[in-house]
């Protein structure tokens, strides 16, 4: 809204959950497994699609959890996360968090700054201090300053688009009109 303009005023229609999500799932996302707990007896991974940055300076990223998430409560009380980048060969990580399970077997982490659980082999990872949170309907909107960050450039990404993972090809990459 330009400053003076006038706020929408006329009623607001009613949007259907399955239409919504229907339209979104045509946005093709990455794949990130955010992780939490200094601890190992606290230690909590989750599968998030709605990731990205917001500055570089500072360097900050967000992502949204559902305020019933069982991580959520450990982000917040850490005042820390890492947001791991997924690989095209990790979908097993994905779908091993997106149920709401604590098993770390299998899944060779280290530790960085915050202590968050780092993937020794993801794309990419960027270890986080919280910087804020805000309100986001069902969701919380969970933005921090990363403090840390490695990048591995010959790792594909994993991809998530109408509801199925979806493997980049770096050798059909970039697109050229």
């Amino acid at each position: 809204m330009t400053a003076g303009s006038a706020p929408y005023v006329h009623p607001l229609p009613e949007i259907d959950d399955r239409r919504f999500r229907d339209a979104l799932s045509h946005f093709v996302t990455g794949v990130v497994l955010v992780t939490a707990g200094a601890r190992p007896d606290e230690r909590v991974g989750v599968t998030v699609n709605s990731f990205t940055s917001v500055s570089l300076d500072p360097p900050l990223v967000l992502f949204c959890l559902g305020r019933r998430a069982k991580s959520l409560p450990v982000i917040l009380s850490n005042r820390a996360f890492a947001a791991n980048i997924l690989g095209r060969e990790q979908r097993w990580i994905a779908d091993r968090f997106s149920l709401g399970t604590r098993s770390w077997t299998g899944v060779e982490t280290a530790t960085w700054v915050t202590g968050a659980p780092i993937l020794v082999d993801a794309p990419a990872a960027l270890d986080c201090v919280l910087q804020a949170t805000h309100d986001g309907g069902d969701h919380v909107i969970v933005v921090g300053r990363v403090v840390r960050l490695d990048a591995d450039d010959d790792r594909p990404p994993l991809g998530y688009y109408r509801g199925n993972y979806v493997g980049i090809d770096r050798r059909k990459l970039p697109l050229r009109g």
